[in-house]
């Protein structure tokens, strides 16, 4: 098993429905990282700034097999340390869109990305620059 992070786009219940079972899911945060929505949504290294997300374990096999859908193809793995709400730090892998492939807007996409995060109770300002992003 691999102990991967994921922004609020990959939320355990989209998991569940690609046939994935994570072994677990934790909400945490990544410092150095601001979260991207244009078309596809990814976390962009932003000194001073926080994402928010979930923290999960899966296994290798289905890493790559989620990953090699055309639609997150473009995405690369990158290592980030997130904090749990425990207060504890672990050393996970997060797949982030290299920004020049970030274009255009999706509205749609923010609104159920807002909606993730209200159910996880992220806090308010988070929430208020996803709405800010899909804008």
């Amino acid at each position: 098993m691999n102990v991967f992070f994921y922004g609020l786009f990959m939320d355990e219940a989209v998991l569940t429905k690609k046939g994935i079972s994570p072994a677990s899911a934790e909400v945490g945060y990544v410092d150095g990282f601001t979260l991207r929505i244009g078309e596809r949504a990814t976390l962009v290294r932003s000194a001073g700034t926080r994402s928010y997300g979930v923290m999960m374990i899966i296994s290798t096999e289905e890493v790559k097999e989620l990953y090699a859908e055309s639609s997150v193809a473009d995405y690369v793995p990158e290592s980030v340390t997130v904090e749990l709400a425990n207060g504890s730090k672990v050393e996970a892998t997060c797949y982030t869109l290299p920004v020049e492939k970030v274009t255009g807007t999706n509205r749609v996409y923010a609104e159920a990305l807002w909606e993730v995060a209200s159910r996880l109770d992220l806090p308010k300002h988070y929430l208020a620059e996803i709405r800010q992003a899909g804008a």
